[in-house]
């Protein structure tokens, strides 16, 4: 299966201009034969859109109308960060979508990262979210929850192969580290891939690392958006290709 992730700079605040983005990064996407195209934490909103978020948020049933009108997007599955409406909060969550429509997968941040996202946003309870995408499963975490072991632990014992982040990495001392050797480890002592989709330039309230990546089970990249800049990434995932590499780092059966 062909994954992508579209690391790019986007309008805070703005969901037309973002859901424009979304539509032509599909197309993109599609035009390279990929199945699942994956986008940052708070896409459709802006990570940086603030005190407007709270008007700019929408229900899972609101997002699933508005994509339902990006004709770019049929026949192509997605997952993408939003700023969920729920009945008295927000919530940091990301939305799945087949390409068959059905009913859409919800998954809600649990680890808020600083005192922007927790004056905004409800944390959520750690949760096991695995969707599937031609016969491969698909675990959803967000941004700062990759950073604890746990959370991907969890997901690989409930069968992911593929841990797909939205994520939002500022620009930071430790950025590098975290995207680039952070990342690695936790596909490595897992077994699994990860896909780390992550903002890029400065959206008027925070500057973004890139540094998005498609990761292996054995730790290598398989694509790599650089730091600064726009990138389409995409690689085929095919779990078999890494059996021995499971055999001999063999972690999860061990445990």
């Amino acid at each position: 299966m062909r994954i992508a992730v579209q690391q790019a700079a986007y309008a805070s605040g703005s969901l037309p201009r973002n859901l424009t983005f979304l539509n032509g990064a599909a197309a993109a996407a599609r035009a390279e034969g990929a199945d699942l195209l994956i986008m940052p934490e708070l896409a459709l909103q802006g990570y940086g859109a603030g005190a407007a978020m709270t008007d700019a948020a929408l229900t899972a049933e609101e997002v699933v109308s508005e994509i339902a009108a990006l004709p770019d997007l049929s026949g192509l599955a997605l997952i993408a960060g939003f700023a969920e409406r729920g009945r008295d909060c927000l919530y940091n969550s990301a939305i799945f979508l087949d390409a068959e429509g059905s009913a859409p997968v919800i998954y809600r941040k649990s680890h808020l990262y600083g005192a922007y996202e927790q004056a905004l946003f409800r944390r959520s309870r750690p949760g096991t979210v695995v969707v599937e995408v031609g016969g491969l499963k698909i675990g959803i975490l967000i941004c700062y929850d990759v950073e604890f072991p746990e959370n991907v632990r969890r997901l690989a014992q409930a069968g992911a192969d593929l841990i797909a982040v939205p994520t939002a990495l500022p620009a930071a001392a430790e950025a590098r580290f975290i995207a680039r050797q952070m990342i690695p480890v936790r596909a490595f002592e897992n077994q699994v891939f990860v896909a780390y989709a992550n903002h890029c330039g400065h959206d008027g309230a925070f500057s973004y690392a890139g540094l998005s990546a498609i990761v292996a089970p054995d730790g290598h990249l398989l694509a790599a958006a650089e730091a600064e800049g726009e990138a389409l990434i995409m690689a085929d995932i095919d779990p078999s290709a890494y059996a021995a590499s499971r055999e001999r780092n063999a972690y999860l059966r061990d445990l």
